[in-house]
């Protein structure tokens, strides 16, 4: 028997006891003879004592421990004495009014000089991951695994509460054309052709609900070759959940359900069993974007037609030209300083914006270049459209619609981290994001393409919309996403059942029926044999856990993440290959290296 306790679960009525503890040395002291260690397990510390007037063997051993060494030590619960008239109980931790004297030591394992300290926050992120396992052994990272497995069973439990049946899908699949880039395996059986590994389910799940299951859910990991960023990486985790016989509002209730457990299961908050809703169109219009933090103001006010007719000639072409002129006001925020002006105006132009138009309201005063070019009537509309006070900074958009949406969206979050809005902030606001558009047009591609999926099904009331590719922009999809904070948590839809309307849509897309047949066939087909009424949603477990835990990226919610180059570091891949590997797939890289110069 390795172990009586864990290092977190003596207390006082242990005292006298004998015990038997296991972990690794989180610390280690010598005051005045006596060795004081810190001895640490994945549940907490307890405080061990050497004593060379008790046990001098023992004792002089200890000298010998460094941090991280793994021991094994027998001894007897005490309870901790004053020193000089004074406690040395520890407040800090639960095991604080006891301490183990140790009367047996064995080192079950030495360790070598760590490569950074535990107890430290380390910035080289790069160094974090190429030993990761050292980095798991920091209570925080540890707490978030541990958060992950309770969030996950909450999810696990509510689904099998509502008759919801887990079950596998394949994870090497078939490379289809619709999404994003696919991770491709060659087949040795099947020489020159390949698997995908998997993007979503989405096909499988929809299968399933073909087949009766009608309701399923899955822990499913998913995998997207594209690029990085602090809340996605190459392969990811989703609760992928499918029904048949759904309506929304079902799903809706169901995923409140959901994520009520996970809050209240993972760190014992309380959330809304019911959430607000906004359509797509609404939110782009407030907040400049499809997954808006409703936790803050600076919304968008609609100024087209205060500037038709005005003298001002770039927000009278966008008036009268079929776009808008919109803007925020940043209440309080006209002390700007030159460099954030300088941050604002690269941030429009990475939008899409040409520059930047704004007014400082200082000394009674609207200062900016465009002022001069305004009316009285404009004036007088902009003072009450943006309720303009004294200290005020108003950042202007003017252009296509998409256009001023996307800018003044960014600049919005931009100027909220530069006022400190949300800066101890613990609020969680929850929002259902509704009707979004079915199609979307790509210019640079000439062809329309699905804002979802080729399987999100069209409002009802939409469909006529199909038949004509002037009112294509006008279809909206029976769609909806759930946003934490400004973060899309999960995103779904219910889906096309008939066999007719899904080829017409995959027609509108560009897949011809030659495509058709040779990429989705099975579904197709499927289609024809009694498909019932469905529709689903899947939740992104890792940016999930990572809002509940309070982190900023996904990676400190994983416990093997890739860096943001897609390489784990730790392992040292993506590695190169044998060649007889790649002779028995009968596949050759054409990659060749760069030559230095």
């Amino acid at each position: 028997m390795f172990r009586t306790h864990h290092c977190n679960e003596l207390r006082k009525s242990h005292i006298g006891n004998t015990v038997t503890l296991v972990g690794w040395v989180n610390s280690n002291r010598d005051h005045a003879g006596v060795i004081f260690t810190d001895l640490r397990d994945r549940e907490g510390v307890t405080q061990i004592v050497f004593k060379s007037d008790e046990h001098p063997e023992v004792a002089e051993m200890s000298h010998k421990l460094r941090q991280e060494d793994v021991i094994q030590i027998v001894g007897v619960v005490s309870e901790r004495p004053e020193f000089n008239g004074q406690t040395t109980v520890n407040p800090n931790i639960d095991t604080g009014e006891v301490e183990v004297v140790v009367c047996e030591l064995r080192v079950l394992n030495k360790a070598d000089v760590l490569p950074f300290q535990l107890d430290k926050e380390l910035s080289n992120e790069d160094l974090r991951m190429k030993y990761r396992y050292l980095d798991l052994r920091r209570p925080r990272l540890r707490e978030n695994l541990r958060l992950r497995h309770r969030v996950t069973k909450a999810v696990r439990d509510h689904l099998d509460k509502n008759g919801f049946v887990e079950v596998e899908t394949p994870v090497l699949s078939k490379s289809t054309p619709e999404g994003a880039r696919d991770f491709l395996v060659p087949s040795r059986l099947s020489p020159g052709k390949f698997y995908a590994l998997p993007q979503a389910p989405q096909q499988y799940k929809q299968l399933l609900m073909v087949a009766g299951v009608e309701r399923y859910f899955q822990i499913a990991r998913c995998f997207r070759d594209e690029d990085l960023r602090a809340d996605r990486q190459p392969e990811f985790t989703q609760v992928d959940i499918e029904a048949s016989f759904i309506t929304q509002e079902d799903i809706f209730g169901l995923i409140e359900g959901i994520l009520s457990q996970a809050f209240a299961k993972g760190i014992g908050v309380k959330i809304p069993r019911k959430f607000p809703r906004m359509t797509y169109q609404e939110a782009m219009d407030r907040f400049g974007v499809d997954r808006p933090d409703t936790r803050y103001g600076l919304e968008i006010v609609d100024l087209t037609e205060v500037f038709v007719g005005s003298k001002f000639g770039v927000f009278q072409r966008a008036a009268e030209g079929g776009g808008v002129v919109r803007a925020i006001n940043a209440k309080g925020f006209a002390g700007i300083t030159t460099g954030q002006v300088k941050r604002l105006e690269e941030v429009a132009k990475e939008a899409g914006a040409g520059g930047l138009a704004y007014i400082k309201v200082e000394g009674g005063e609207w200062k900016s270049p465009i002022v001069k070019f305004f009316g009285e009537a404009e004036r007088a509309a902009l003072q009450e459209k943006l309720k303009i006070e004294e200290g005020d900074l108003i950042l202007f958009g003017c252009d296509k619609w998409e256009v001023v949406c996307n800018v003044l969206g960014r600049l919005r979050t931009e100027v909220c981290g530069m006022q400190g809005i949300l800066e101890g902030n613990t609020d969680l606001n929850f929002l259902w994001v509704t009707d979004f558009p079915l199609l979307g047009y790509d210019a640079e591609e000439g062809r329309w393409g699905a804002v979802h999926h080729p399987f999100t099904r069209p409002k009802a009331e939409d469909v006529a919309f199909l038949e004509d590719e002037a009112t294509f922009g006008k279809v909206r999809a029976d769609a909806y996403d759930v946003v934490l904070n400004g973060v899309e948590i999960g995103g779904g839809s219910i889906r096309i059942h008939e066999q007719g309307l899904q080829a017409r849509v995959f027609t509108i897309l560009g897949i011809s029926e030659e495509e058709q047949e040779a990429n989705f066939s099975h579904i197709l087909t499927a289609f024809r044999f009694g498909a019932p009424p469905h529709g689903g949603i899947a939740l992104g477990l890792d940016r999930l856990v990572m809002l509940i835990a309070g982190e900023s990226s996904i990676r400190e919610v994983i416990a093997f993440p890739k860096n943001n180059k897609g390489v784990d570091l730790m392992s040292d891949s993506p590695a190169e290959v044998d060649f007889k590997q790649l002779r028995e797939l009968y596949v050759k890289s054409t990659f060749q290296e760069k030559k230095k110069v």
